[in-house]
């Protein structure tokens, strides 16, 4: 399921004996456009310490409670590395980050999650939700396996985190000019890939607002704070209205890929499983 980071930020975080915290950012991966971490306030438990929480740890996602469940404890957490908002996020930080945890390092691979979709299985300590899906589970712990020599091959290149809340405000710019600013994002709650830039576009056109897909950006500028989109102005305009208050469904997927003429993200399974 879509949900947007506007409603994720303010979901708490729920370890497995009592509340952590709530979401205050996310740092995503510009290169595969991923939700890497989550960035946690702690709030008086821990003086307001802000943490990394890796969606590695999240088990559930509660919409009626807004929170997050993570397989973590509140002792294992307030023993985390801790976080400076202020600056970027190095591969030493993530690395002393992810060693806490006893997780594998995510980058050097083909895949979302170290060769696989969902970032739960590269949990160690991982049991499934399910025998259903213990299968796909095991190829993708399997796969990930092959992937380890890689991972060391990549220890020293640049991280690609950004931080979803510094991003937005980000002007859109189209082939033909300027169209918008980032106005928030669509995170897919099983694989936490970003599917959708909010583009806001009320200097052109009051209440309007439209997404734009990853795989249509063709450069983010951190030096002017701009994102680029191989889409014409027009075609923009003429796309589908994106209204917050809708659920977006696979139907609404399909009808703006479908104006752009775009190949979907999505597999014929997932069609078939939303027709039902």
């Amino acid at each position: 399921m879509l949900r947007s980071t506007k409603d994720l930020e303010n979901y708490t975080i729920s370890a497995t004996d009592g509340e952590i915290g709530h979401v205050k950012d996310l740092y995503f991966d510009d290169d595969s456009w991923v939700v890497r971490y989550l960035v946690v306030d702690t709030g008086p438990w821990l003086s307001s310490r802000l943490v990394l929480i890796s969606p590695i740890s999240v088990r559930q996602v509660d919409t009626l409670e807004e929170s997050l469940s993570v397989a973590l404890t509140k002792e294992r957490v307030k023993n985390s590395p801790g976080i400076d908002t202020d600056k970027p996020v190095s591969r030493q930080k993530e690395e002393q980050t992810l060693g806490y945890y006893g997780y594998p390092y995510y980058w050097g691979s083909t895949g979302l999650w170290d060769g696989g979709l969902y970032p739960y299985a590269m949990d160690p300590a991982f049991t499934g939700y399910g025998l259903e899906r213990m299968d796909r589970v095991a190829r993708e712990r399997e796969d990930a396996a092959n992937l380890r020599a890689e991972q060391a091959r990549h220890r020293n290149d640049d991280p690609h985190l950004r931080s979803c809340n510094a991003v937005k405000g980000y002007h859109i710019v189209a082939t033909d000019g300027e169209i918008g600013h980032v106005a928030g994002y669509l995170i897919d709650d099983e694989t936490w890939a970003v599917r959708y830039l909010v583009v806001d576009t009320s200097n052109w056109w009051v209440g309007h607002k439209m997404l734009v897909a990853p795989e249509w950006i063709t450069g983010v500028h951190w030096s002017n704070e701009t994102v680029s989109v191989g889409l014409t102005r027009a075609s923009m305009q003429a796309a589908p209205h994106y209204d917050p208050s809708v659920v977006w469904s696979r139907e609404l997927d399909q009808n703006l890929y479908g104006h752009y003429g775009r190949s979907r993200y999505w597999a014929d399974s997932d069609i078939l499983e939303t027709s039902k």
